[in-house]
C-alpha cells in the first residue's frame, strides 16, 4: 500500500523555518488534517465535507510572471461538498518547496499536483480532482468560503500583534502632533515608546527565532558540505552556510542565505534518485535530485558541490546516505546543462553584496519601507523631545533617549552583518580551507 503524502511548505528562513519543521498537510483518519504553528484544522471527507476537488490551473489576472514566491500564481485546489460550495482551499504555491526559486507558474498542471504531493493526498482520502485551466470555468465556483488549508504566515502571531498595536497607536499620536500647535509631553512619550517597539520587536524576534532553532528535534542522518574545485569562487560564507541534511523523514538542502528546501524522502511526492550529469568527454557537470516522473527538483553544480578534494567524499556519502536510486546520463552532441528553471543553479550569487542581501534577516512583505519607516519614527521622536525640552524636560530627555536607541537598534545589526560579510564571510575561500576550517 503506498503511503499518503505529508505535504511541505514552500522554503523558508529566519522565523519561517517553523514552518518548514511543523507545517504539514496529510491525512488522518480519512480526514485532511492541517497542522501549523501550533494550531490542528481538520477537513472531513465525504458527506459533511470535501466530496470532490477542482483544481484552479490560473494565476489571477494582477499577478506579474517574472517575481518568484507568490502562492497565488501557482493556482489552488478548492475542496467542494456535494452541492458544489465550498469548504477549503488548497494554496498549491504555499506546499511547493522549491516555489520561492522558481518564476511564477515555472511547473502547471499535473506535474505540480504531483510535485506538492497535493494529487496523492486527495487520492488517499478518494476525492476526486478535475482541473480548470480558467478560473470561470463553472466547475471552479467562486473561490470564496472555506478554510485556508495553508502552512501559516512566516512570522509568529505575537509580533504582528506587536507591530500593529504599536503602528496603530504611533500613527494616531503622529497626526495628532503634526496638526497641534502644542504638544503635550504624555504624548510625545506614547510617540517615542510605540516607535521604540519596532526595533526592540524585531530584536526579539531574532532572539525568538534562534531559540527556537535550538530546540528542535530533527534527526539528521548525514550532512554533506560542498567540496568546491580551485577556481569556482567558492566564499567563507558559501562553505559555512550551504549544506544538504539527509533527516529521517525529509532531504533538506539549505543555501548561504539560510533558506531551506524541505523534501520528503516518501510518499508519493518524494524525491527519487540521483543523476550524476556527464558532458559527451565524459566529464561530471552536475548532479540532478529528481521526483516523480522524473522531475528535476533541484540541481548541483558539479565544480561547486563535488568537484574539490573532498568532493568524492561528499558525493558518496549524500548517495549512501539518502538510500535514493543513482544512475548517470551523459549529454549528447552539442546540448548543455541546464534547460529551463530549477533549485540550486543560484547557489553561489555573484557578488558579495547579493550575498548579503540574501543572508539579511527577513522582513516584512512591506520590506525597505518597513525599515524606513521605523527610522523615521524614532528621529521624530527625537526631534519632538527637543521641541519641549523647555516646558517638559524630563520626558523631552526620555523621548530623545528612546528615539536614539531606537535608531542605534537599526543601524548595529545592519553595520555588524554588513562589515562580517565584507571582511570574513564574503571573502574567497582559501583553496586548501576544508569545510570544517570555514564553519569555525
Amino acid at each position: 500500500m503506498t503511503e499518503a503524502p505529508a505535504l511541505r511548505p514552500a522554503a523558508g528562513r529566519g522565523p519561517g523555518l517553523e514552518r518548514c519543521h511543523g507545517s504539514r498537510l496529510s491525512v488522518e483518519d480519512g480526514a485532511l488534517v492541517l497542522r501549523a504553528r501550533g494550531r490542528t484544522r481538520r477537513v472531513p471527507v465525504g458527506d459533511g465535507g470535501a466530496a470532490r476537488a477542482v483544481f484552479v490551473d490560473a494565476a489571477p489576472a494582477d499577478t506579474g510572471r517574472d517575481e518568484p514566491g507568490r502562492p497565488g500564481a501557482w493556482g489552488e485546489v478548492r475542496l467542494q461538498d456535494r452541492d458544489g460550495t465550498q469548504v477549503a482551499r488548497i494554496p498549491l504555491g504555499e506546499w511547493l518547496p522549491e516555489a520561492p526559486a522558481l518564476p511564477e507558474r515555472a511547473v502547471q498542471g499535473e506535474q505540480l499536483l504531483e510535485r506538492t504531493g497535493v494529487a496523492g493526498l486527495l487520492k488517499a482520502v478518494g476525492v476526486p480532482l478535475h482541473v480548470a485551466r480558467d478560473r470561470n470555468d463553472p466547475r471552479a465556483g467562486s473561490g470564496k468560503g472555506g478554510a485556508l488549508l495553508g502552512p501559516g504566515p512566516a512570522f509568529p502571531l505575537w509580533y504582528w500583534c506587536v507591530r500593529g498595536v504599536a503602528g496603530t497607536l504611533w500613527f494616531s499620536a503622529f497626526t495628532v502632533v503634526v496638526f497641534s500647535d502644542t504638544v503635550p509631553a504624555w504624548l510625545v512619550l506614547l510617540l517615542a515608546s510605540t516607535a521604540l517597539s519596532g526595533p526592540v520587536a524585531r530584536l526579539a524576534l531574532r532572539a525568538w527565532t534562534r531559540l527556537r532553532a535550538g530546540r528542535r528535534g530533527v534527526t539528521v542522518l548525514e550532512r554533506v558540505t560542498p567540496g568546491p574545485a580551485a577556481g569556482t569562487g567558492a566564499t567563507v560564507r558559501f562553505l559555512r552556510e550551504t549544506e544538504v541534511r539527509v533527516q529521517d523523514r525529509d532531504l533538506v538542502l539549505r543555501d548561504l542565505g539560510g533558506q531551506e528546501y524541505w523534501f520528503a524522502r516518501s510518499g508519493p511526492h518524494a524525491v527519487t534518485r540521483l543523476v550524476k550529469v556527464l558532458d559527451g568527454t565524459g566529464r561530471p557537470v552536475g548532479a540532478e535530485l529528481r521526483g516523480p516522473g522524473e522531475q528535476v527538483r533541484a540541481v548541483f553544480p558539479w565544480d561547486l558541490w563535488f568537484g574539490g578534494e573532498d568532493g568524492a567524499d561528499g558525493w558518496s556519502r549524500l548517495c549512501g546516505a539518502s538510500n535514493l536510486a543513482v544512475s548517470e546520463r551523459r549529454l549528447s552532441g552539442k546540448r548543455t546543462w541546464l534547460k529551463g528553471p530549477v533549485l540550486g543553479t543560484g547557489v553561489l550569487p555573484r557578488t558579495g553584496r547579493d550575498a548579503r542581501r540574501m543572508a539579511r534577516f527577513p522582513g516584512t512583505a512591506a520590506g525597505v519601507s518597513s525599515t524606513a519607516v521605523m527610522a523615521f519614527g524614532n528621529l521624530f521622536s527625537v526631534i519632538q523631545g527637543a521641541r519641549v525640552a523647555d516646558t517638559a524636560p524630563g520626558p523631552a530627555a526620555v523621548a530623545v533617549a528612546a528615539g536614539a536607541l531606537g535608531l542605534v537598534l537599526q543601524a548595529v545589526p545592519y553595520a555588524v552583518h554588513e562589515l562580517r560579510g565584507r571582511l570574513v564571510l564574503d571573502r574567497p575561500a582559501a583553496e586548501r580551507t576544508t569545510n570544517e576550517e570555514a564553519r569555525r
